[in-house]
């Protein structure tokens, strides 16, 4: 279940890398317009604040890898600790958009799923 977790964490912080490119190097491209359901002129007033998100789901992400490869490489507790803190953030801020925004269901489902996945089988195999 250790393997499960971190390989669900994994793929986590894959798609916060890719949220990441989206909002700090993609944000006014057509395909990221529609992604997020704006406006040309929405996305050009909003891109310092998506410049700062991006670079929030990338700490995030860092977070989360450099936990997998301690828990990896044996330091269990600390890694464990590290994924803990980056996938349970990805997690919060899930729930944060939905409560804030109840129509952004599809995309919160989208960034917190899997992390979620993550956190569960990691206090899982680290309990039994």
């Amino acid at each position: 279940m250790l393997i499960a977790g971190l390989v669900l964490s994994g793929f986590a912080a894959l798609i916060h890398v890719y949220i990441f490119y989206l909002e700090s190097f993609a944000w006014t491209d057509r395909k990221t317009l529609a992604t997020f359901g704006m406006t040309a002129e929405q996305a050009e007033a909003m891109r310092p604040l998506a410049l700062n998100q991006g670079y929030y789901n990338l700490f995030l992400a860092i977070v989360t890898v450099v936990g997998i490869v301690l828990a990896a490489a044996g330091s269990t507790a600390v890694g464990a600790a590290l994924v803990f803190a980056g996938a349970g953030s990805m997690v919060a801020a899930a729930l944060v958009l939905v409560i804030s925004d109840p129509s952004k269901r599809g995309a919160a489902l989208k960034q917190g799923l899997v992390p979620l996945l993550g956190v569960i089988a990691l206090i899982i195999a680290l309990t039994i």
